[in-house]
């Protein structure tokens, strides 16, 4: 039973899978075998690419995994009494049956109230910074894993899951192809790395006109872009400042400066700077860019700073950054966030729920979020919590059987 009885349809942006040991290599090609293994150091799995291990993902096998919501309370309170981070995150559990099949999660957003979401995968955020110098390499593990989703979690699951393949753009052609493909397969979202595009001759932004095919098609078909938190190589910058060669690990907290840098989110700032004065948006008004578990504290500043510049500059511009974003882009605010300064700036329009379920850092009861929207228009919660993405999406405004 829902711990709250909604009278309108809840569309949660943000859940997520936990991928099988299987999920990068049922389909990877007969010569990229052994790109991706598996090994036991000291009783611990740990997940191998190309021969290195990698820590980016504790526990890759997600057997165990950490209960859901535990840091709930320590993102919206703090942690005053400097309690270590293990203990914040309190005792594992096995992963339940919810979390990796598509049947099983569809009978607990029935127990949540959830009626739509978004499934995001969670391993697959390591991939594409560990392979970025072969990218042939990258595209093979990207549609192997997209492959296995479609075999266990459909990219449109009982029209109430929508699970979330990955795009990787480096290789023009191959995106075109991948892109055509998941098309076929009915995906009505994609997910794309907010970072440059790494090919044969090194990184650049995936908002160059060297990628208008890919976003003309993306327009064309009215499929929603995902940009959602990743690997997206910025620890290198970090390395510099701390003087290290540190790999990013998702769930630690090695650093006061990393922790700082990281919660300023300037991967999808860049992301964001460059779809706008690169002139993606301008050039495809129509695209539908959701901005998925990067908070939304960062947004004011931001459009601040771009309509200065174009204040500085008008004469580049086709039209005000502010306003390109407001159209674009769709935000979805971390529950610790206050969504009112949010709605007030970009409207209720574009302002959308998700809860990171079942990760630690999420919600453990995802419909509670409609707490944090006390005092706002009911018109407007019910478009926060499930309208905005079921127009993205294209759905029909009616709660499922």
């Amino acid at each position: 039973m829902p711990s709250r009885i909604l009278d309108f349809p809840v569309f949660d942006a943000d859940n997520h899978l936990y991928e099988t040991p299987e999920a990068l290599t049922r389909y990877l090609p007969d010569h990229q075998r052994g790109a991706i293994d598996y090994i036991d150091v000291h009783g611990r799995t740990k997940i191998v690419v190309r021969g290195q291990i990698t820590d980016y993902i504790p526990n890759p096998t997600f057997e165990r995994i950490g209960q859901p919501g535990a840091l709930e309370d320590y993102f919206r309170n703090g942690n005053p009494e400097g309690r270590p981070y293990r203990e914040l995150l309190g005792r594992g559990i096995d992963c339940p049956a919810a979390f990796r099949t598509a049947e099983d999660r569809v009978k607990l957003m029935d127990e949540q109230g959830i009626d739509y979401a978004i499934m995001l995968p969670t391993l697959a955020s390591l991939v594409e910074e560990r392979t970025k110098d072969d990218p042939d390499l990258t595209a093979d593990i990207v549609h192997a894993l997209n492959r296995w989703m479609l075999d266990e979690w459909p990219f449109q699951f009982e029209g109430r899951i929508f699970s979330v393949p990955i795009i990787t753009p480096g290789l023009l052609e191959r995106a075109l192809d991948e892109l055509d493909w998941l098309l076929e397969q009915d995906a009505k979202v994609i997910l794309m790395r907010p970072a440059p595009a790494w090919g044969y001759k090194g990184p650049r932004s995936f908002a160059l006109p060297e990628f208008d095919p890919f976003w003309e098609r993306v327009q064309d078909s009215g499929i929603v872009v995902v940009l959602h938190a990743s690997d997206s190589g910025y620890t290198r910058y970090i390395n510099e400042w701390d003087g290290n060669q540190r790999e990013m690990q998702a769930f630690s907290k090695v650093s006061l400066f990393l922790s700082s840098v990281h919660g300023q989110h300037r991967d999808v700032q860049d992301a964001v700077t460059s779809l706008i004065t690169h002139g993606t948006c301008w050039r495809y008004p129509d695209l539908k860019i959701a901005l998925i578990e990067n908070g939304a504290g960062w947004v004011p500043g931001l459009l601040h700073h771009l309509d200065h510049v174009y204040e500085q500059m008008p004469q580049q511009y086709e039209m005000l950054p502010s306003e390109t974003f407001k159209r674009n882009f769709f935000m979805h605010p971390f529950h610790e966030e206050d969504p009112r300064g949010l709605v007030e700036l970009l409207g209720a329009d574009h302002v959308i729920f998700g809860s990171d379920f079942p990760h630690v850092e999420g919600l453990a009861d995802p419909i509670s979020y409609v707490d944090d929207l006390a005092g706002l228009a009911e018109e407007d919660v019910h478009r926060i919590m499930g309208g905005n993405m079921m127009r993205l999406i294209g759905i029909e405004e009616t709660v499922p059987a």
